[in-house]
């Protein structure tokens, strides 16, 4: 039997192939169809393919029970290794040293997996993924390069390709592939994604705003982690123009409360209701349901990024678990294998101390401490739009410290960068009154006024 793209796959009904279709253009297109996979493992128990992507499904929980999930699937297709074909053999592989905590080994695979099967767009995307946990973009863009050609008519690889150019600082090359997977399929929302991604990066705010307004209807049946993150990529548009109130409208529909017990779900409320804060969004008692979850993952510390964010929310919203998991996570440095061990110990440490020292006033610390680890924050993980989060957090702690002289010219960069974000020029006003420049504050204040915010 073939898939969708015309790859040979070891299965003997229709409805397993079915399946194994729609988990693959469901993960590629974040809709929630990808589910369909563990359907085709209960009616075909040894097809050893359906059992590997039903791994890779399971390890996408991003939580330290995901390999216990996903562990009798890979055991299945490696029993079923013998019927299956080489392709197969080595998305199980791949899949098994994910399972086991080798991403090295499972990035090789993908790799050369993309080489031979450049049609397995699963896997690829699999690859990009661990690529950017680790602060690769060079990585990503090389795995969108080596599917991309074969599969020129499909969106998705262009959607891959436009996030790699992004993260790669590549952003022409980025808005291109971005529009050329919309051009093929309005509702591509990676693409959507990482056009916002471009939009965001170089301060083109009202033209986001009517980006994400013009296709947000688009996302429909999506899984929760891509669409509470469009949303979320509407409230940093609507944070720069604003607008913040407007965020907090959709905040609980859109942001928190779809699956609120997923990684990506917490993070992504953790950073909005912190970047609303530094702002001076007053955000209720939101931190309290927020944290309520987070609590659960004091032991649970499969990513650097992941974990940052988690122990933000407890810190922030007071909760007594703060401490232990700052525990954990030093342990955790001390413990982490090499290829991340320096990342846990040297960056993800200090970050973390610095988060909780800002989230429970002490200022002085939290500058102190993020300075060591911002200048090698990629190596955590995540995007440079979610990474921002951790810049403003020290740009607030200098503030607080009163390190006005640092704290200018770091929002100067940040309002030359994005001319048309609104929360540069208010801090500036103030700022610039402080030093004692009334000439400078008065031209922030005309900007704000005039709407003519520029260079």
């Amino acid at each position: 039997m073939k898939d969708w793209l015309g790859q040979d796959v070891t299965a003997g009904e229709p409805a397993t192939i079915a399946a194994i279709n729609d988990f693959i253009e469901g993960f590629l297109s974040y809709e929630t169809r990808s589910a369909e996979i563990l359907k085709a493992v209960e009616a075909e128990p040894e097809a050893p393919l359906a059992n590997a992507y039903a791994a890779i499904f399971y390890m996408f929980m991003e939580s330290g029970a995901a390999p216990a999930l996903a562990e009798p699937f890979v055991r299945k297709a490696e029993a079923a290794a013998g019927k299956a074909n080489d392709r197969e053999r080595r998305i199980t592989s791949a899949a098994r040293a994910w399972v086991d905590g080798d991403i090295p080994a499972a990035l090789r695979i993908g790799e050369e997996t993309a080489a031979l099967y450049p049609h397995e767009l699963a896997l690829a995307k699999v690859t990009q993924y661990h690529h950017f946990n680790l602060g690769d973009s060079p990585g990503m863009l090389r795995i969108a390069h080596a599917i991309g050609e074969p599969n020129a008519e499909l969106p998705y690889t262009h959607g891959l390709a436009a996030f790699a150019y992004e993260q790669c600082h590549l952003l022409r090359d980025a808005e291109a592939s971005a529009r050329k997977a919309i051009e093929i399929r309005r509702k591509e929302p990676w693409a959507h994604h990482a056009l916002a991604h471009v939009l965001l990066t170089e301060g083109r705010t009202r033209e986001g705003r009517a980006f994400l307004d013009d296709v947000k209807e688009t996302w429909t049946d999506l899984n929760s982690f891509m669409f509470t993150h469009n949303w979320w990529h509407m409230g940093l548009v609507l944070i720069d123009q604003g607008e913040t109130d407007e965020i907090l409208r959709f905040y609980d529909r859109n942001i928190w409360g779809v699956w609120k017990e997923y990684s990506q779900d917490q993070i992504g409320a953790v950073a909005l209701l912190a970047r609303l804060e530094l702002v001076g969004v007053d955000v209720g008692d939101r931190w309290l349901d927020v944290a309520e979850h987070c609590a659960a993952r004091v032991d649970d510390h499969v990513q650097p990024f992941l974990s940052m964010q988690y122990l933000y929310g407890l810190a922030r919203a007071g909760r007594p678990e703060t401490g232990a998991m700052m525990d954990n996570i030093r342990r955790k440095a001390d413990a982490a294998p090499d290829f991340v061990r320096a990342a846990w110990r040297d960056v993800t440490v200090p970050a973390c101390e610095g988060l909780v020292a800002h989230a429970t006033g002490d200022s002085e610390t939290a500058v102190r401490k993020l300075g060591l680890a911002l200048p090698r924050l990629t190596e955590i993980g995540g995007s440079h739009a979610q990474r921002d989060l951790f810049d403003q957090i020290y740009l607030d702690a200098l503030i607080r410290t009163n390190r006005l002289i640092a704290a200018q010219r770091l929002l100067e960069q940040r309002r030359v960068a994005s001319p048309e974000a609104r929360p540069a020029y208010v801090k500036l006003e103030t700022i610039y009154r402080q030093l004692g420049l009334p000439r400078e504050a008065a031209r922030m204040q005309a900007a704000l006024k005039q709407g003519g915010l520029s260079r």
